[in-house]
Protein backbone atom coordinates (compact mmCIF):
# COMPACT_ATOMS: atom_id res chain seq x y z
CA UNK A 1 0.00 0.00 0.00
CA UNK A 2 1.38 3.39 -1.00
CA UNK A 3 0.99 6.04 1.67
CA UNK A 4 -0.95 9.14 0.56
CA UNK A 5 2.03 11.50 0.97
CA UNK A 6 4.11 9.29 -1.30
CA UNK A 7 1.66 9.35 -4.21
CA UNK A 8 2.58 12.82 -5.57
CA UNK A 9 6.27 12.03 -5.14
CA UNK A 10 6.06 8.77 -7.09
CA UNK A 11 3.89 10.33 -9.78
CA UNK A 12 6.34 13.18 -10.20
CA UNK A 13 9.35 10.85 -10.46
CA UNK A 14 7.65 8.59 -12.99
CA UNK A 15 6.64 11.53 -15.17
CA UNK A 16 10.10 13.09 -15.15
CA UNK A 17 11.87 9.81 -15.78
CA UNK A 18 9.54 9.22 -18.70
CA UNK A 19 10.31 12.71 -20.02
CA UNK A 20 14.07 12.14 -19.86
CA UNK A 21 13.68 8.70 -21.43
CA UNK A 22 11.78 10.10 -24.40
CA UNK A 23 14.17 13.03 -24.62
CA UNK A 24 17.28 10.78 -24.71
CA UNK A 25 19.13 13.47 -22.77
CA UNK A 26 21.30 15.12 -25.43
CA UNK A 27 20.06 13.55 -28.63
CA UNK A 28 18.73 15.95 -31.22
CA UNK A 29 15.27 15.37 -32.63
CA UNK A 30 15.17 15.73 -36.40
CA UNK A 31 12.52 15.86 -39.02
CA UNK A 32 11.95 12.68 -40.95
CA UNK A 33 12.79 12.97 -44.59
CA UNK A 34 15.12 11.94 -47.36
CA UNK A 35 18.35 12.19 -45.45
CA UNK A 36 21.70 11.09 -46.82
CA UNK A 37 22.64 8.29 -44.43
CA UNK A 38 25.86 6.27 -44.55
CA UNK A 39 26.23 3.02 -42.63
CA UNK A 40 29.49 3.37 -40.72
CA UNK A 41 31.32 0.38 -42.11
CA UNK A 42 29.34 -0.81 -45.06
CA UNK A 43 29.77 -1.10 -48.67
CA UNK A 44 30.11 1.07 -51.72
CA UNK A 45 27.73 3.95 -51.00
CA UNK A 46 28.83 7.42 -52.16
CA UNK A 47 31.25 8.87 -49.58
CA UNK A 48 30.54 12.28 -48.03
CA UNK A 49 32.05 15.32 -49.70
CA UNK A 50 34.70 17.55 -48.18
CA UNK A 51 32.92 20.10 -45.98
CA UNK A 52 29.85 17.94 -45.27
CA UNK A 53 28.46 17.99 -41.74
CA UNK A 54 28.41 14.48 -40.28
CA UNK A 55 26.11 13.38 -37.49
CA UNK A 56 26.41 10.15 -35.50
CA UNK A 57 23.46 9.34 -33.18
CA UNK A 58 24.69 7.62 -30.03
CA UNK A 59 22.74 6.15 -27.10
CA UNK A 60 22.11 9.37 -25.14
CA UNK A 61 23.59 12.07 -27.36
CA UNK A 62 24.58 12.84 -30.94
CA UNK A 63 28.17 13.46 -32.01
CA UNK A 64 29.09 15.81 -34.87
CA UNK A 65 32.04 16.40 -37.18
CA UNK A 66 33.11 18.01 -40.45
CA UNK A 67 34.33 15.75 -43.24
CA UNK A 68 37.71 16.87 -44.62
CA UNK A 69 38.11 14.34 -47.39
CA UNK A 70 40.44 11.34 -47.68
CA UNK A 71 38.44 9.47 -45.02
CA UNK A 72 39.25 12.14 -42.38
CA UNK A 73 36.84 13.91 -40.02
CA UNK A 74 37.46 17.00 -37.87
CA UNK A 75 35.51 16.98 -34.63
CA UNK A 76 35.55 18.58 -31.20
CA UNK A 77 35.85 16.09 -28.36
CA UNK A 78 36.69 16.39 -24.64
CA UNK A 79 40.27 15.29 -23.92
CA UNK A 80 42.48 15.80 -20.88
CA UNK A 81 45.73 14.79 -22.59
CA UNK A 82 46.56 18.15 -24.31
CA UNK A 83 46.56 19.70 -20.83
CA UNK A 84 49.11 17.15 -19.57
CA UNK A 85 51.50 16.73 -22.49
CA UNK A 86 52.71 18.27 -25.74
CA UNK A 87 53.49 14.88 -27.29
CA UNK A 88 51.52 15.07 -30.56
CA UNK A 89 51.86 11.35 -31.21
CA UNK A 90 50.36 10.51 -27.83
CA UNK A 91 47.60 13.10 -28.20
CA UNK A 92 46.66 11.81 -31.66
CA UNK A 93 46.03 8.28 -30.35
CA UNK A 94 42.39 7.16 -30.05
CA UNK A 95 40.69 8.91 -27.13
CA UNK A 96 39.72 6.53 -24.34
CA UNK A 97 36.65 6.93 -22.14
CA UNK A 98 38.90 7.92 -19.24
CA UNK A 99 40.50 10.73 -21.26
CA UNK A 100 37.07 11.90 -22.41
CA UNK A 101 35.51 11.94 -18.92
CA UNK A 102 38.50 13.76 -17.41
CA UNK A 103 38.34 16.25 -20.27
CA UNK A 104 34.68 16.94 -19.49
CA UNK A 105 35.48 17.45 -15.81
CA UNK A 106 38.43 19.73 -16.54
CA UNK A 107 36.51 21.51 -19.33
CA UNK A 108 39.26 20.78 -21.82
CA UNK A 109 38.73 19.61 -25.38
CA UNK A 110 40.52 19.34 -28.68
CA UNK A 111 39.52 19.77 -32.28
CA UNK A 112 41.21 16.80 -33.90
CA UNK A 113 41.18 14.68 -37.04
CA UNK A 114 40.23 11.01 -36.93
CA UNK A 115 39.35 8.45 -39.56
CA UNK A 116 35.73 8.16 -40.60
CA UNK A 117 35.55 4.73 -38.93
CA UNK A 118 36.96 5.96 -35.61
CA UNK A 119 34.61 8.95 -35.69
CA UNK A 120 31.54 6.79 -36.38
CA UNK A 121 32.53 4.18 -33.77
CA UNK A 122 30.26 1.59 -35.36
CA UNK A 123 27.20 3.85 -35.69
CA UNK A 124 25.40 5.10 -38.79
CA UNK A 125 26.47 8.45 -40.21
CA UNK A 126 23.92 11.07 -41.25
CA UNK A 127 25.02 13.79 -43.64
CA UNK A 128 23.93 17.46 -43.70
CA UNK A 129 20.61 16.95 -41.92
CA UNK A 130 20.99 20.22 -40.05
CA UNK A 131 20.77 22.09 -43.35
CA UNK A 132 16.97 21.62 -43.12
CA UNK A 133 16.74 23.10 -39.66
CA UNK A 134 19.18 26.00 -39.56
CA UNK A 135 17.91 29.42 -40.63
CA UNK A 136 21.32 30.42 -41.99
CA UNK A 137 22.47 29.25 -45.40
CA UNK A 138 25.37 26.80 -45.34
CA UNK A 139 28.73 28.06 -46.58
CA UNK A 140 30.29 26.40 -49.64
CA UNK A 141 31.79 23.07 -48.64
CA UNK A 142 35.39 24.13 -49.18
CA UNK A 143 34.88 27.15 -46.91
CA UNK A 144 33.36 24.87 -44.24
CA UNK A 145 36.34 22.51 -44.35
CA UNK A 146 38.85 25.37 -44.12
CA UNK A 147 37.02 26.90 -41.15
CA UNK A 148 37.24 23.54 -39.37
CA UNK A 149 40.93 23.16 -40.18
CA UNK A 150 41.70 26.61 -38.72
CA UNK A 151 40.28 25.55 -35.34
CA UNK A 152 42.52 22.49 -34.88
CA UNK A 153 44.07 22.06 -31.45
CA UNK A 154 43.17 22.52 -27.80
CA UNK A 155 40.00 24.45 -27.01
CA UNK A 156 37.88 25.17 -23.89
CA UNK A 157 34.96 22.77 -23.48
CA UNK A 158 31.46 23.15 -22.11
CA UNK A 159 28.88 20.42 -22.27
CA UNK A 160 26.12 22.97 -22.80
CA UNK A 161 27.80 26.02 -24.34
CA UNK A 162 30.76 24.81 -26.40
CA UNK A 163 30.36 21.22 -27.55
CA UNK A 164 30.81 19.32 -30.82
CA UNK A 165 27.53 20.64 -32.23
CA UNK A 166 28.54 24.25 -31.60
CA UNK A 167 31.78 23.53 -33.46
CA UNK A 168 30.16 22.15 -36.61
CA UNK A 169 27.38 24.75 -36.78
CA UNK A 170 29.96 27.52 -36.48
CA UNK A 171 32.01 25.99 -39.29
CA UNK A 172 29.07 25.36 -41.62
CA UNK A 173 26.67 28.24 -40.88
CA UNK A 174 28.80 30.91 -39.22
CA UNK A 175 27.07 30.85 -35.83
CA UNK A 176 27.51 28.34 -33.02
CA UNK A 177 24.27 26.66 -31.96
CA UNK A 178 23.20 23.40 -30.36
CA UNK A 179 19.72 21.94 -30.57
CA UNK A 180 20.79 19.35 -28.01
CA UNK A 181 21.52 22.12 -25.52
CA UNK A 182 18.21 23.82 -26.30
CA UNK A 183 16.26 20.61 -25.70
CA UNK A 184 18.13 19.91 -22.47
CA UNK A 185 17.36 23.42 -21.18
CA UNK A 186 13.70 23.00 -22.13
CA UNK A 187 13.63 19.78 -20.12
CA UNK A 188 15.13 21.54 -17.10
CA UNK A 189 12.61 24.37 -17.42
CA UNK A 190 9.72 21.92 -17.42
CA UNK A 191 11.02 20.33 -14.23
CA UNK A 192 11.60 23.68 -12.51
CA UNK A 193 8.16 24.98 -13.50
CA UNK A 194 6.46 21.88 -12.11
CA UNK A 195 5.51 22.88 -8.56
CA UNK A 196 5.78 19.26 -7.45
CA UNK A 197 9.55 19.81 -7.61
CA UNK A 198 9.13 21.91 -4.47
CA UNK A 199 7.42 19.02 -2.67
CA UNK A 200 10.00 16.49 -3.82
CA UNK A 201 13.03 18.58 -2.83
CA UNK A 202 11.38 19.46 0.48
CA UNK A 203 10.74 15.79 1.29
CA UNK A 204 14.28 14.84 0.30
CA UNK A 205 15.61 17.61 2.54
CA UNK A 206 13.57 16.39 5.50
CA UNK A 207 14.82 12.84 4.88
CA UNK A 208 18.43 14.08 4.86
CA UNK A 209 17.85 15.88 8.17
CA UNK A 210 16.35 12.74 9.71
CA UNK A 211 19.22 10.57 8.44
CA UNK A 212 22.18 12.91 9.03
CA UNK A 213 20.91 15.24 11.72
CA UNK A 214 20.31 18.97 11.93
CA UNK A 215 23.28 20.79 10.46
CA UNK A 216 23.91 23.67 8.02
CA UNK A 217 24.77 21.15 5.27
CA UNK A 218 21.30 19.58 5.55
CA UNK A 219 19.12 22.42 6.84
CA UNK A 220 20.12 25.15 4.40
CA UNK A 221 19.52 23.07 1.22
CA UNK A 222 16.21 21.89 2.69
CA UNK A 223 15.09 25.51 2.93
CA UNK A 224 16.85 27.20 0.02
CA UNK A 225 16.32 24.65 -2.77
CA UNK A 226 12.51 24.38 -2.44
CA UNK A 227 12.29 28.17 -1.95
CA UNK A 228 14.34 28.80 -5.12
CA UNK A 229 12.22 26.35 -7.13
CA UNK A 230 9.05 27.96 -5.79
CA UNK A 231 10.19 31.42 -6.83
CA UNK A 232 11.40 30.23 -10.23
CA UNK A 233 8.29 28.17 -10.95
Amino acid sequence: IVRPWLEPLLTFLVEKLSLVSNFKLFESSWLDGKDHELPAQRGPLPPPRRGDLLEVPRTIFTHYGIYLGDNKVAHLIPDILPVLTKDEKLISSVITNKRLILGCMYKAATVRVDTLEDFAYGCNILVNRTDKLMKAQAFPNEVVARRAEKLMGAIPYSLLWNNCEHFVTYCRYGSAASRQTEKFCECLKSIIRDQRSVIVTGLLGIISIVCFGMAPSTTLPTILVPFTLWMAG
